[in-house]
């Protein structure tokens, strides 16, 4: 194949300007009325159209960007112009609240059965398998289990299948400029997010995710993954979207978030008496032993520390139930701050350890018989 490189500069201007560029060799010169020649004329550039091109918080943004992080201005307007705004995303986000329950309605048991399901334990074992080399080694270098770090990838986006289908940027901007309530927030957010796709050689049109921009296996925020995303994999990226970049990067912000390795989550608790109702709970309290032994509550095995403790309530059916949340249980709702997040991260993680234990051992005793059979032929 032969390539003519230089002709393709002329390509974008089109063919009139071609015929009149190359002269009386393809036809005659066009003149005018005096019998001047005419002289081409390059086309005149079209206005940029686009949902935020003329937005003031968007003007504002890009003169930050411009000052911060040096991007150019008029690159980043031309950007900016092919950004769509959302506005199912703020009607979703600014949905009215659901009233407080006063009493137990089973919220907890039909939240848990949405995450615990057999599929999701088995498919939880098999990516455990399949990436169990990445998974020894997070827990090597970070302390943390690889069931743990399973069950963050499968509450989020079941394993790398349900990755998000909204363009990042389109969610960002629409919550940095047009959601006021939370604007700084995703105004950071959007600029974090064209930071990592320049630093990561990334098209920023490109990238999708949840509807408020959490991208890849963990559905990091671009803020995350500055902060705590690694290369694990050592090929010079960070890459949320690869599944061994995922599990070093949830490891390492496990860990950089205080997860002690060896140490339990959570224990269950028995409640004596009514006496309980009177004491706040959820992930954000503290107390100690004696304290809440004086309202009537007691660990269900000895715990090796008795400060800090959390108590957890979970309206399942049929009343509620109570546990103690110890370090690692808080690490936890770093990544989501729900008790209810935490609780089910935990008890997903137990039932993947537990399946993936008797695969493995399933699997060693069909090696077993296999190699018997094949010495006794």
């Amino acid at each position: 194949m032969i390539a003519f490189p230089s002709l393709r500069p002329w390509l974008p201007v089109g063919l009139p300007f071609l015929l009149i560029a190359c002269g009386s060799a393809l036809e005659p010169q066009v003149r005018d009325s005096s019998g001047a020649p005419l002289r081409a004329v390059a086309p005149r550039a079209q206005p940029l159209r686009g949902d935020y091109v003329h937005h003031a918080a968007a003007q504002a943004f890009i003169e930050r960007m411009a000052r911060e992080e040096h991007f150019d201005p008029e690159a980043l307007r031309k950007l900016l112009a092919q950004v769509e705004r959302q506005p199912w995303i703020l009607r979703f986000v600014n949905r009215p609240k659901r009233q407080k329950n006063t009493g137990p309605t089973g919220a907890w048991t039909r939240y848990r059965a949405t995450f615990l399901t057999p599929a999701n334990v088995s498919n939880g074992a098999r990516f455990w398998r399949r990436y169990e080399q990445a998974l020894r080694r997070a827990e090597q270098r970070y302390g943390v289990p690889p069931e743990y770090v399973v069950a963050i990838l499968g509450v989020e986006t079941r394993y790398g299948r349900v990755l998000g289908k909204h363009r990042v940027i389109d969610a960002l901007a629409t919550l940095a400029f047009d959601y006021p309530r939370r604007s700084a927030f995703f105004t950071d957010e959007l600029a974090a997010f064209l930071v990592m796709a320049r630093e990561e050689g990334l098209d920023p049109l490109a990238p999708k995710g949840s509807y408020a921009g959490a991208m890849g296996y963990g559905q990091f925020m671009p803020s995350s993954f500055h902060r705590w995303a690694v290369d694990f994999d050592g090929n010079g990226r960070r890459d949320l979207w690869n599944p061994v970049d995922a599990i070093g990067s949830v490891a390492n912000y496990f860990a950089a978030h205080g997860w002690q390795k060896g140490a339990p989550v959570v224990v269950p608790a028995k409640v004596q008496g009514t006496r309980v109702s009177a004491l706040k709970t959820g992930y954000d309290t503290r107390y100690s032993l004696e304290e809440l032994q004086r309202y009537g509550v007691q660990p269900s095995q000895p715990l090796a520390v008795t400060e800090g403790l959390r108590l957890i309530r979970l309206d399942a059916a049929g009343g509620y139930e109570y546990w103690l949340g110890l370090n690692n249980f808080y690490v936890i709702t770093r990544y989501n701050h729900s008790s209810y997040y935490a609780m089910v991260v935990h008890q997903l993680a137990q039932r993947i350890r537990k399946r993936y234990q008797q695969e493995a051992s399933n699997s060693y005793l069909s090696k077993q018989l296999s190699n018997r059979l094949g010495q006794a032929l």
